[in-house]
This record gives structure tokens, C-alpha cells and sequence, in this order.
């Protein structure tokens, strides 16, 4: 699988990126690339402070299969047109075709898996209650996000067991 394509973003909206991230950093990542005209992998790539990890999207398969030792997690994939959000847990894995699939009875994806650019571990403040979430984002190609799995998510911080797997899978995976 070819790693994702270098920055399309010049060092000057980089910058602006940084600085949109501390003045606001729970900010929802999907506006803010909106905003400033740039793929929403762009302003994952600008969190400070080690927030976003990126993972090797060479272990694509292996990331999605450490998914279900989280128990159940809420999923939101987006596109241009519409947001979809569902809780559930992960497994019931299988492959056809050009389809990665997802299939459990709260879950049923089938991921493009050769469309996937890059994948990160993201801690940040909600942008609507202000506590820490943490996610396993996927990003096509062309930066656009795919899907966003978030162990912790909401107005409850994580529980320890979640916090450490969540740092397990980010130090196995991390992108080298």
C-alpha cells in the first residue's frame, strides 16, 4: 500500500493551522479544515503537542483489528453530503473484493480499504462538553476523513483500561 502523498500545505497556512488549534483546540477538525480551505488530514497533522500520533496505514488491517478490545465505541463517518454516527463494537471482520468488512449486530462497514491514506490516534478536548476524547481516525487519499472511532467520547473522561489501550495501540502503530 503506498504511504499517503506529502503536504499539499504551505508552511504559511501550516502555521495558521497551529495557531486556529491553540487559540481554539476543541474545535471540530472537519470546520476548521472548512474554514481555512484545507483536507481535514492537514489539522490532524497540526495538533500540538503529540495529540495526534500517526499510525502506520501500512497496518491498516491490524489497527482495525485491536479495535474491538475497546468494547463498544462510537463510529461517526462523514462525507460531503451527510454525517453518520452509531455505536457499537468492532469485529465480525472479513474481506471481499476491495471491501474491508465490518459486520457485528450494532456495525456493518464495508471500508475501501485501498483508498486509505493515513490513520491516527487523537487525543483532544470535545468540542461540545470540553473533555478529553480520545479516536482511531482514518483518512483517505486525499485527507478527507473516512471514519472516526472513538473509545471515549461524550461529556465522561476515559476509564483507565480504555486510556491504556489507547496507548498501547498508539505506540504499536505509530507511523516510524
Amino acid at each position: 500500500m503506498t504511504l499517503s502523498a506529502p503536504s499539499p500545505v504551505s508552511p504559511e497556512v501550516r502555521q495558521r493551522i497551529r495557531d486556529r488549534l491553540q487559540q481554539a483546540p476543541s474545535q471540530m477538525t472537519l470546520q476548521l479544515a472548512a474554514e481555512l480551505g484545507v483536507p481535514e488530514v492537514e489539522i490532524i497533522r497540526g495538533m500540538p503537542d503529540g495529540r495526534a500520533v500517526e499510525l502506520d496505514i501500512g497496518r491498516w488491517q491490524e489497527i482495525f483489528e485491536a479495535l474491538p478490545e475497546f468494547g463498544p465505541v462510537h463510529v461517526i463517518v462523514s462525507n460531503g453530503a451527510a454525517t453518520l454516527e452509531a455505536e457499537g463494537t468492532f469485529g465480525g471482520f472479513s474481506t471481499w473484493g476491495e471491501f474491508f468488512n465490518v459486520q457485528t449486530d450494532k456495525l456493518d462497514m464495508h471500508v475501501r480499504y485501498r483508498n486509505l491514506g493515513a490513520a491516527f490516534a487523537v487525543e483532544k478536548p470535545s468540542h461540545m462538553t470540553g473533555v478529553s476524547t480520545l479516536s482511531v481516525q482514518f483518512y483517505d487519499r486525499e485527507g478527507h476523513c473516512a471514519l472516526k472511532v472513538f473509545p471515549a467520547f461524550g461529556n465522561r473522561a476515559a476509564p483507565l483500561e480504555v486510556q491504556a489501550r489507547f496507548e498501547e495501540l498508539r505506540a504499536k502503530y505509530r507511523r516510524s
